[in-house]
């Protein structure tokens, strides 16, 4: 019965949390903290804290974490499936039908309508990094990344791995 509990505490976020794990964390909260009480908020905080600490998604650590805590190896097992799930259970018959209308003049329209509002979330996102980065580094500092950044990348071709490595070796060191 748990790991049927575990299933139905994570696939529901996974198909009601649209937007990713942002949107999901207040409904993973309220099944696991509310619905099951297998944790209290206090604990659910410091899941959260943890999950945000690590890379990747949010929403998979979580899951990952609290199945474990619940069911042992198979409840993270069953945890992390049914957090993907709602996704694989649309985008294989999405694909599917993509590829099948692929030429369809319809679908490259909306393929190209869909780019400028890429790149529009983009540069908002891109907007939002260079406010923030100027309130906690100060001007200089970010443009000076930046156009190190840029020069690196477009003009020497460096690996961005690297780019990375050496911005954050650069902001621990002087920041």
């Amino acid at each position: 019965m748990i790991y049927w509990q575990i299933f139905i505490a994570f696939f529901i976020p996974g198909i009601l949390g649209y937007g990713g794990g942002p949107s999901s964390i207040p409904l993973i909260e309220h099944e696991v903290v509310g619905r099951y009480e297998w944790v209290s908020v206090q604990e659910f905080s410091e899941v959260l804290a943890l999950g945000n600490a690590l890379p990747g998604p949010i929403a998979t650590k979580m899951a990952g974490y609290i199945g474990y805590q619940q069911g042992g190896v198979l409840g993270a097992f069953i945890a992390l499936f049914a957090t993907v799930a709602p996704s694989l259970v649309l985008m294989i018959p999405l694909l599917g039908l993509l590829l099948k209308h692929k030429d369809s003049p319809k679908v490259k329209k909306m393929t190209q309508l869909v780019r400028p509002t890429i790149a529009v979330l983009l540069g908002i996102m891109t907007f939002d990094f260079f406010a923030n980065s100027t309130k906690s580094a100060g001007l200089p500092q970010t443009i000076f990344i930046g156009l190190m950044s840029y020069l690196l990348l477009a003009k020497w071709k460096v690996h961005p791995a690297l780019v990375i490595a050496g911005a954050l070796i650069y902001g621990a060191i002087f920041l």
